[in-house]
């Protein structure tokens, strides 16, 4: 990781706008919405967030991806995270049970989104590709899974971090069920070290 002032001042500069539209109007497709937006003016700064400031892991190995923690509240509230990936890897179809925001940096995500059946099966409903100057909103009860082919940077922005979400679902589609993900801290750094105190 190397960032410094000038990315803690973008990332700053952006959550404060984004925690100001969540207080003003909540959580709904609107204002995650306006979120998006926001978040796609942070990802547009590629002189601050690219790959080399935010490696991926090697190609090929474990875990697939890393999420750096860039930005997180007191209770873990809007922990926002640079998704970087070699890529070469896909996810099943899964909730998140808090909303969240994707914007891409560069590269390219398959976002495919989807609907609970009422046998617990799912079907495709939409497909969407997140790369440079696009970006997908979810509500927490959203379906989506996800598919990227080569290296990728791009910012996720959960309402609450990830690593604390211990009834996040994906659907096993093999045995045509629905599990709980294990917690999902493996893939995840704590880039807030460089930050000035």
């Amino acid at each position: 990781m190397n960032l410094g002032p000038d990315h803690y001042q973008a990332i700053d500069a952006a959550m404060s706008d984004i925690r100001a539209i969540e207080a003003r109007a909540g959580v709904t497709r609107d204002s995650l919405s306006a979120m998006q937006q926001r978040l796609m003016r942070l990802a547009e700064r590629d002189d601050l967030f690219t790959l080399e400031h935010c490696p991926p892991p090697e190609p090929g190995g474990q875990p697939h991806n890393f999420l750096y923690l860039l930005s997180e509240d007191d209770g873990h509230r809007f922990a926002l995270y640079a998704n970087s990936t070699a890529g070469g890897f896909s996810t099943p179809v899964h909730n998140h049970t808090t909303w969240a925001v994707i914007a891409g940096v560069s590269g390219e995500e398959l976002n495919k989104v989807y609907t609970r059946n009422a046998d617990g099966s799912v079907t495709e409903i939409e497909s969407t590709v997140v790369a440079p100057g696009t970006g997908i909103a979810f509500m927490p009860d959203d379906l989506h899974a996800i598919e990227i082919k080569k290296p990728l940077l791009n910012f996720h922005l959960y309402g609450v971090g990830l690593d604390q979400l211990a009834h996040r679902e994906y659907y096993k589609a093999d045995e045509k069920r629905w599990a709980v993900f294990d917690q999902y801290v493996q893939h995840i750094r704590d880039a807030r070290a460089g930050r000035s105190q």
